[in-house]
């Protein structure tokens, strides 16, 4: 058929508007989007004509066009902020929001949400109070800080201290830890942005201790220690710690400030995990330690500065916080995050990324039987248990590979179209490809996710 008679068998808007299947899918999505859904279906026909992809009037039917919207909502649907189950293997995955909360977590945020709350007011005193002297309390409590606050993530944390106390000022830091983050974040353009002058000192593999002493002058505002938490420098290396540092900030009366990223609270080095400095342990030669809530701290994202009282005073009344506060929602979750810590032994079952961390090998092997006998019982789908490895992710423990164990999915469906399909079901399900297979880390799923995983797999027509 030659596309002058194509374009006239399009349908118009309101034959679409006005047909009883599409005018039901105002209730779903509105009577103006599917407005503009329908006028969008349009102009795809119109430009798949002039392409040639659609040659038979057939195609542009009311009802393949009602189909064409049902993808388009699909789409639209599947790009909304949604839960989706991580059965990538990685236990920090940043684009999927890292850290899931422990329970007592969830519960805070549903409970602060739905009242009003003291955030800024004392009820001891009945007038204004500060909504950093709680979380203040327990950072302290939890880690011998004098004091803390708390910014939208470690990245603020970073350029509030940067702004604060570097402005103008030269800020030594290593070159081996002038390191990049997500997003082309890096160290050396937050350090300029926030008006610091950057001295960078020693080489990529090699720091010493006098290199940071022969970089001081008259305009050093002081030290930066960035942990290099997102990858590792080995063989030939060396670089002062903060102890060793310490020494020589008190010698020239300059302060210490330690990016330290991933937020450990534990030591997880008998869990196989190696040996990374924890929150305490910096704060024992650091001035300021600034580090992220939704990392292996395992609350939500916030960043943490934690540190003397004398600079903690000095960041509150840095206007550039008002900007970077968090919310009452964040503070409460990570408030009952925090609490947790109390008991070490109830942090490492209660909060699901230390869990994830430090399950045992047998536990993750009976939950994947336990998996795999739902999906062979309850769906038309087959698979079969294999070993593999799991990563941390979110810039922690880079050369860590946890032993997991993982399931294959068998089916007919050619893996790449199977993975989309697995996207665009009820629990969206993002899984791990490799080698022509699909594969669901239990590492990284939740029993709870189990039956969640079965709804998924009906949905596909095998």
């Amino acid at each position: 058929m030659d596309q002058k008679k194509l374009f006239r068998s399009l349908p118009s808007v309101n034959d679409l508007l006005n047909s009883d299947k599409i005018s039901e899918l105002s209730k779903t999505v509105g009577a103006n989007e599917l407005k503009n859904l329908v006028q969008e279906a349009i102009e795809d026909a119109r430009q798949s004509i002039l392409s040639g992809d659609i040659t038979d009037a057939g195609e542009v039917s009311i009802e393949c066009m009602y189909q064409d919207l049902l993808s388009k909502m699909d789409d639209d649907r599947v790009l909304e902020l949604q839960p989706v189950i991580n059965a990538t293997g990685v236990i920090l995955h940043t684009n999927l929001g890292r850290a899931k909360l422990a329970d007592s977590a969830r519960h805070a945020i549903d409970a602060i949400a739905s009242n009003a709350t003291n955030l800024e007011y004392d009820i001891t005193l009945g007038e204004r109070g500060d909504r950093y002297k709680a979380i203040g309390k327990l950072v302290s409590e939890l880690t011998g800080a004098d004091d803390a606050i708390v910014v939208n993530n470690n990245a603020a944390a970073v350029m509030l201290v940067l702004s604060t106390f570097f402005s103008n000022k030269e800020i030594i830091t290593s070159r081996g830890q002038l390191v990049e983050i997500g997003g082309s974040f890096r160290v050396p353009d937050i350090i300029t942005s926030t008006g610091g002058i950057l001295r960078e000192v020693g080489t990529t593999n090699k720091t010493h201790l006098r290199d940071y002493e022969n970089a001081i002058n008259e305009n050093t505002g002081g030290f930066l220690i960035v942990h290099t938490s997102n990858y590792k420098v080995i063989g030939f290396t060396e670089t002062p710690d903060s102890k060793e540092l310490k020494k020589l900030a008190e010698k020239y009366d300059l302060p210490l400030m330690n990016d330290l990223g991933s937020g450990l609270m534990l030591d997880l080095s008998e869990y196989g995990l190696g040996k990374e400095p924890t929150i305490s342990q910096e704060l024992q030669n650091c001035d300021l330690v600034m580090f992220s809530g939704d990392k292996l701290l395992g609350g939500p994202q916030a960043g943490i500065i934690a540190g003397k009282q004398k600079y903690i005073d000095k960041l509150k009344h840095n206007q550039l916080l008002r900007a970077l506060r968090v919310d009452k929602m964040t503070l409460a979750a990570l408030t009952e995050t925090l609490k947790i810590y109390r008991d070490p032994e109830k942090a490492m079952t209660e909060i699901p990324v230390l869990n994830a961390l430090t399950v045992i090998e047998d536990k993750l092997k009976e939950r994947a039987e336990n998996l795999l006998s739902l999906i062979k019982e309850k769906t038309s789908f087959d698979a079969e248990i294999v070993a593999g490895d799991t990563v941390v992710g979110g810039g922690s423990f880079p050369d860590v590979k946890l032993p997991t164990y993982l399931l294959s999915l068998e089916s007919d469906i050619p893996v790449v179209k199977l993975d989309k399909l697995l996207k665009y079901v009820k629990y969206p399900l993002i899984s791990r490809v490799h080698d022509e297979s699909i594969l669901f880390d239990i590492r990284t799923i939740d029993d709870p996710e189990f039956d969640k995983i079965i709804t998924d797999l009906n949905e596909i027509k095998k």
